[in-house]
């Protein structure tokens, strides 16, 4: 049974950081796509990063490019998200994410088909159950 287990939230003031993890157990694939959403009441579930840790490569929104940098270590099936720079409007419950790696046919290959299929909230795919990220001053 695949889990992922979620860490890291809390509150800080603007300006500040915090580090969420997301470790993935029971998962048969070696390489896979990985990310986080962030769903904030009254707003849409946005997509904040993937990882298609195949190739370590990544994508952002575009409203956390240069804030926020999501690794991988894959020796502990696990994926980081470093944000910096918090602004008020980047709290929200954020959501780890996981799915199986892109079809080598696919003719977008890599993590642009991750950031895709992590935005069609596939059924098949796995979440965490989410940790609470509020920036407050």
């Amino acid at each position: 049974q695949v889990q992922l287990g979620e860490s890291g939230g809390g509150s800080v003031q603007p300006g500040g950081s915090l580090r969420l993890s997301c470790v993935v157990s029971g998962y048969i694939y070696r390489s896979k796509c990985m990310g986080w959403f962030r769903q904030v009441p009254g707003k849409e579930r946005e997509g904040v990063a993937a990882i298609y840790t195949g190739e370590g490569t990544s994508h952002y929104a575009d409203s956390v490019k240069g804030r926020f940098t999501i690794s991988q270590d894959n020796a502990k099936n696990t994926a980081h998200l470093q944000m910096n720079s918090l602004e008020p409007e980047d709290t929200g419950v954020y959501y780890c994410w996981a799915a199986p790696p892109p079809p080598q046919e696919a003719a977008d290959f890599g993590v642009t088909w991750c950031w895709a299929r992590m935005e069609t909230f596939n059924d098949m795919d796995y979440w965490a159950n989410g940790t609470l990220v509020t920036i407050s001053s």
